[in-house]
């Protein structure tokens, strides 16, 4: 079983979460686990040997509760209602520590308690019942903190348990020699002044407010997933037998046919059947600007249809909708954990024990050398100073604060990332995507638009146009679809065509009039054609267009020329990646000098061209070696290299294949997002690091100051619920801290700039800036021999080397410095094969 979610129930600190992990994953057949504190959640991974129930069992003995999580349950596991009960029991415990705590204190500093203050007696007896009933309100803390340290598994609540404890029982003891001792009422206001019972009840109160806020800041996280789930719609309006029907969004159908008037959301993805609006998708995009929707155009969940009604069918319903798929991403990025958060997992795991053991030392030690000092201060014994120090050890080491360090800022990066349109999958790749070195870019639908327009036409006969659209709106081709899409937009002539057919990687043909018409490549029509028009062809290829001629009864008609646009953003999103300190290199099928003319455009000054699918694979592989990887692409072409990566980014109008691959979505389909999200990436990691330095800075401090070792000048009184007021401060910092990143502008182009990454010298002079490469298709091998012939004749020439001969897809790559494709043609030709192509 993937990744199968639980919640997880009874975790106070970042002890709980280690303690469950660790019982988790030494069950035989768990492959992964991973507990979220924050989220009160657990992700597993396991083999077919164990269920479900054996996850649950182990989460059991290890002294907390499971269930596995379930799809109807999920906003109500997302209610606040923890926030409200401790906001309650807060309430209660102010009501009553407030009598407490002045009684205590006046008694001490002298201020009017009226008669009390000579009957330390009575005075006693009411701070008892206070500091009882607040124990019983926080009862919580005594009965998870004692049943996990019976297990062997102390927590926070453990701590707080037993400093609580221990001054109750202590003050206990102190008031039953008191009333022994009547006699001597100067003997009992000795004592009296011993009385810790305003510790008792004071440390699980302010615990409670560090809880609170913390209950409170937990809310506000995942505020992100909170206003995915209330924008997923609850309802939809199904056409049956042209009648419309309201059903709930669960029962509707892949293919059902729904309605959606102007103001309602997008109950499922779908396809436009009828009609036409616009829609936004700001909650998916982040991008303010309305879409127009027409026939045939993609609609998706969650989305506002504006101003006309629009029947769709449905294409994607349940879990696969956008809108949910979306919202588990966010889910899974902040359930899983980053690396980071390990260095807390493993101080957790033992701080607990270890705190409890400091504590016990500190007693030990102030019973048998602090007598001296003691003695020198008023109204206290050195049991009860000794008890005090280590009271205040055990509130004041708290944690919590570590465990919340890393998942607090996850989940505020994370949902600050979804309401951009950038989806991290999990917690490592949030944590990963900051720290590449080189950006590896997909040229067709990611530097580009990915749709070919016509930019150019040549014409030496009239006729052109209108017998160039005549013949390509025949074909499907991308590039046909270009001239016919011009053809349509300019209201161009189209006369009939008769015996249309392909011609196989270069291009139409037909007839009109029983002439032969034909449209494509250079290897298609160059019996037909100039010098001169060969030359105007070629300067369109230079530009990083494809020239197409046409050619009607043997007489050339001119040349349109067609170019994939480049995206409006990707200029400024290369000019970003190299202020972040990360190298662009751009993968291209394209040949080398359309691939240059791009790459010129955007300012990018590595590329490949002539690349093959498989060649991606290779090509991550090698740069893997030099430094972290950064991938996007958004074609199913791009799936291995996107998974191979050490970050894969897929562009969020790519294929399906191309986004189950990647670990970041960018929904808005901008290049200038990678960009973001990398800046994003590093202030969440730069923020988990703050969180976990203050979070071990302040128990670097905090214990020494409550053992005591400043008791000498001038902080011997040093009360045990001043640690637990320092202790709350802490967690609330940190997560307070976190939260910052919700004010962090992620499109600051000024933030984390860098010294650009570079390629090595070894890397570059293997041919991987494929300046002089050249890949020529042969037709005519049949064997290894022929390869072997083949290779002999491209070596025959000065100043060129072979990189491959692919038998099986009838190629070579060849890489020089002058590379002469005549002189190429010629060899190869002479040694029996025919160049198709070059």
């Amino acid at each position: 079983m993937e990744n199968e979610k639980y919640d997880i129930t009874g975790m106070s600190c970042a002890a709980c979460s280690s303690r469950v992990e660790k019982a988790v994953k030494n069950t035989d057949g768990v492959n992964d686990v991973s507990v979220n504190l924050l989220t009160n959640s657990m992700i597993v991974s396991y083999d077919d040997s164990i269920s479900s129930k054996d996850i649950i069992n182990a989460v059991e003995k290890a002294g907390y509760g499971a269930k596995l999580k379930g799809e109807k349950t999920v906003k109500e596991d997302r209610k606040d209602n923890e926030t409200k009960i401790i906001l309650i029991r807060l309430i209660l415990s102010i009501f009553f520590l407030i009598p407490l705590f002045y009684l205590s204190m006046g008694y001490m500093l002298g201020w009017n308690i009226g008669d009390l203050a000579n009957d330390p007696l009575t005075l006693t007896y009411i701070e008892l019942i206070l500091a009882t009933v607040l124990m019983l309100i926080n009862y919580k803390f005594f009965t998870n903190g004692y049943k996990a340290l019976f297990q062997l598994s102390p927590n926070m609540d453990t701590l707080v348990a037993l400093g609580s404890s221990v001054a109750y029982i202590y003050s206990l003891v102190i008031f039953g020699i008191m009333i022994s001792n009547t006699i001597n009422m100067d003997h009992v206001m000795h004592l009296s002044m011993n009385i810790s019972f305003e510790t008792a009840g004071m440390v699980p109160t302010l615990i409670t407010i560090g809880k609170l806020l913390e209950s409170y800041s937990k809310g506000k996280t995942t505020s992100a997933i909170k206003n995915l789930l209330n924008m997923a719609p609850k309802t939809a309006t199904i056409l049956k037998d042209n009648k419309q029907v309201i059903v709930p969004i669960e029962e509707v159908k892949v293919d059902d046919i729904f309605l959606v008037k102007p103001g309602e959301s997008f109950p499922v993805d779908g396809i436009v059947i009828e009609g036409n609006s616009s829609a936004d998708e700001s909650i998916l995009t982040g991008e303010s600007l309305p879409v127009d929707k027409t026939v045939g155009d993609k609609v998706v969940s969650a989305s506002i249809n504006q101003y006309g009604a629009l029947t769709c069918k449905a294409t994607y319903v349940g879990k696969e909708t956008t809108i949910n798929k979306i919202i588990k991403m966010v889910e899974d990025a902040t359930s899983s954990k980053a690396e980071i958060a390990k260095i807390a997992d493993k101080v957790s795991g033992i701080f607990v024990p270890v705190v409890m053991g400091i504590a016990l030392i500190v007693f030990i030690c102030w019973i048998i050398f602090g007598n001296g000092f003691v003695s020198t201060l008023e109204h206290t014994t050195l049991v009860g100073y000794s008890f005090e120090r280590a009271i205040a050890v055990l509130v004041i080491s708290c944690p919590c604060a570590l465990g919340l360090a890393t998942p607090v800022a996850i989940m505020v990066g994370s949902g600050l990332g979804a309401k951009h349109g950038i989806l991290f999958k999990t917690a490592s790749s949030l944590e990963e995507t900051g720290k590449m070195n080189y950006v590896v870019l997909d040229k067709t639908g990611t530097i580009t638009k990915g749709q070919p327009v016509v930019s150019d036409v040549h014409v030496m006969d009239e006729r052109l146009l209108s017998l160039a659209y005549s013949i390509e709106s025949k074909s499907e081709h991308p590039l046909s679809k270009a001239i016919t899409k011009y053809g349509e937009e300019h209201n161009i002539t189209k006369i009939d065509v008769s015996g249309f057919s392909l011609v196989p990687g270069k291009g139409v043909q037909g007839f009109i009039d029983d002439k032969l018409l034909i449209g494509g490549n250079y290897e298609l029509v160059k019996d037909y054609i100039s010098i001169e028009i060969k030359e105007v062809g070629e300067e369109y290829a230079k530009k990083g267009k494809t020239p197409l001629y046409f050619v009607y009864n043997k007489q050339i008609l001119g040349i349109i020329a067609v170019s994939d646009t480049i995206k409006e953003d990707s200029i400024e999103a290369i000019k970003q990646f190299k202020q972040l300190g990360l190298l662009p290199i751009m993968l291209t099928g394209d040949n080398n000098l359309t691939a240059k003319a791009i790459a010129e455009q955007v300012g990018i000054d590595r590329y490949i061209s002539d690349v093959h699918p498989e060649d991606k694979l290779d090509i991550i592989n090698r740069l893997q070696k030099y430094g972290k990887v950064l991938m996007v692409g958004d074609g199913v072409n791009d799936a291995p290299a996107l998974t191979k990566a050490d970050i894969g980014m897929a562009i969020g109008a790519g294929s399906d294949v191309a986004i189950e691959s990647a670990d970041v979505v960018l929904t808005k389909s901008s290049l200038v997002d990678a960009c973001n999200a990398i800046r994003l990436s590093r202030q969440t990691l730069k923020n988990i690091k703050e969180n976990l330095f203050w979070a071990f800075f302040y128990n670097l401090v905090m214990i020494p100051l409550a053992a005591g070792a400043l008791s000498g000048v001038g902080l011997a009184k040093l009360k045990p619920w001043y640690g637990a007021a320092a202790m709350a401060l802490s967690s609330v910092t940190v997560v307070l801290n976190a939260l910052r990143l919700n004010l962090y502008k992620i499109d600051n182009v000024n933030k984390h700039h860098r010294n650009m990454n570079e390629l090595p010298e070894e890397f570059i002079e293997k041919g991987e800036n494929n300046m002089n490469e050249l890949k020529v298709e042969i037709k005519g091998m049949m064997c290894m021999h022929c390869v072997k012939h083949v290779t002999d004749a491209i070596n025959s020439i000065d100043g060129l080397t072979v990189k491959e001969v692919s038998l099986e897809n009838g190629y070579a790559l060849v890489n020089g410095d002058n590379i002469d494709t005549s002189l190429i043609k010629e060899k190869i030709t002479n040694a029996g094969y025919e160049v198709t192509n070059i």
